[in-house]
C-alpha cells in the first residue's frame, strides 16, 4: 500500500488535532495561552497551513489527554510524513492559499473543474502561460515570469501516463474563444487541448454561448476527491483578484458537485478532440457560433 502524500497526511492530521482540541473542550485561545504559543499558530496549525515539529505535537497531545500509544504514533506519523509539502519550493510565485491548492490537485484521485476566464492551469502551453502572464502581471521580472512557467509546467507532470487522477473539465465557450496571445498561440492551445480530450483519464466538455445563463457564471471552482479512508472531498473557489476560499464543507461540496452535474449535462456531447481541432483551425477568425462537425461532414453550430 502507498504512502499517502504530505498533502493529505496534514490534512487528516489537522482534522485529527481539532477533533482532540473539541473533546477535551478547549478553545484555541485556552491552548495557545497554555502551551505559550502565539493564538495565530495553532491557528494556521489546525488550518494545515503550516506543518507541527514532533515535539510540539507531544506537548499538544498531552494538553488533549491522548495517552493512548497506537494513537499517538499515528498522529506523530502523520506529522513526520506532513512536512515536505508538493510546490513548496515556489513559495516565491505562488501564496499560501494557491500552494494548498497545490496539494489538493497533487493528492486528488479525481479532479473537476469548471472554467470560464481561461484554459486551466493545467492544460497551458507554455506560449500560452507567458502570454497571459504578460497581461494580467504587468511589470513582473523576467526571472519571476521564468518561475511562474516552470511551476506551472511542474503540475502537469501529472497528466503522464497511465496512473494518476481522473479529471473532468467543463469550458465555457469564452474560454477557447479568447485569443490569449493571438492566433497563432491560441492554435496550438487548442492542439493541445485536443489532444488532451483524447487522454483516457481525462475528460472535456465545452458549455457553448447558446446555454445562455448558468450557475457557473457565479466563478470557476475545482472540486477534488480522495481516494484514501476518512479524507473528506474538498471544493476551491477561485478569484482571480485575490480572496480564493476552500472547503471540505460536506453540505458545501455536495452544492458544487451537484452544480457541476448540471454543467455537464448542458455541455456539448461531441467528440471534443474533433470540435477543439475544428475551433484551432479557424483560431482568429470571428464566429458568432461553436463550430461543431455534423454526422454527414457538414459543419453545424453548436446547441
Amino acid at each position: 500500500m502507498s504512502t499517502p502524500s504530505a498533502a493529505v497526511q496534514r490534512l487528516r492530521l489537522r482534522t485529527e488535532l481539532r477533533r482532540a482540541r473539541a473533546r477535551a473542550g478547549l478553545t484555541q485561545r485556552q491552548v495557545a495561552d497554555t502551551m505559550e504559543w502565539s493564538p495565530s499558530k495553532l491557528i494556521r496549525i489546525e488550518a494545515g497551513e503550516v506543518a507541527i515539529t514532533v515535539n510540539d505535537l507531544k506537548a499538544l497531545l498531552a494538553e488533549y489527554t491522548i495517552t493512548d500509544r497506537r494513537k499517538t504514533e499515528e498522529l506523530l506519523q502523520l506529522a513526520r510524513g506532513s512536512r515536505k509539502m508538493p510546490f513548496s519550493e515556489y513559495r516565491d510565485v505562488f501564496g499560501k492559499e494557491f500552494l494548498s491548492f497545490l496539494a489538493l490537485e497533487a493528492s486528488a484521485s479525481i479532479i473537476r473543474g469548471f472554467h470560464f476566464f481561461v484554459i486551466p492551469g493545467l492544460f497551458q502551453t507554455e506560449e500560452y502561460i507567458r502570454a497571459l502572464s504578460k497581461e494580467t502581471s504587468r511589470g513582473v521580472s523576467q526571472e519571476r515570469l521564468d518561475r511562474l512557467v516552470e511551476a506551472r509546467l511542474a503540475r502537469q507532470e501529472l497528466l503522464e501516463g497511465d496512473e494518476g487522477p481522473q479529471i473532468f473539465m467543463v469550458l465555457d465557450e469564452s474560454v477557447i474563444r479568447r485569443q490569449v496571445g493571438g492566433p497563432g498561440v491560441m492554435r496550438n492551445q487548442l492542439e493541445r487541448l485536443a489532444d488532451l480530450a483524447s487522454h483516457p483519464r481525462i475528460t472535456i466538455q465545452i458549455l457553448p454561448f447558446s446555454v445562455g445563463a448558468h450557475q457557473g457564471l457565479l466563478g470557476p471552482y475545482t472540486l477534488f476527491e480522495f481516494s484514501e479512508d476518512g479524507m473528506p472531498d474538498s471544493v476551491y473557489l477561485e478569484n482571480a483578484r485575490g480572496d480564493s476560499y476552500a472547503s471540505n464543507d460536506p453540505e458545501i461540496t455536495g452544492k458544487y458537485l451537484e452544480g457541476f452535474w448540471e454543467l455537464e449535462d448542458q455541455a456539448l456531447k461531441d467528440d471534443m478532440s474533433t470540435v477543439l481541432r475544428q475551433v484551432a483551425a479557424h483560431s482568429g477568425e470571428v464566429s458568432a457560433d461553436l463550430v461543431v462537425p455534423a454526422a454527414d461532414g457538414e459543419q453545424q453550430t453548436a446547441g
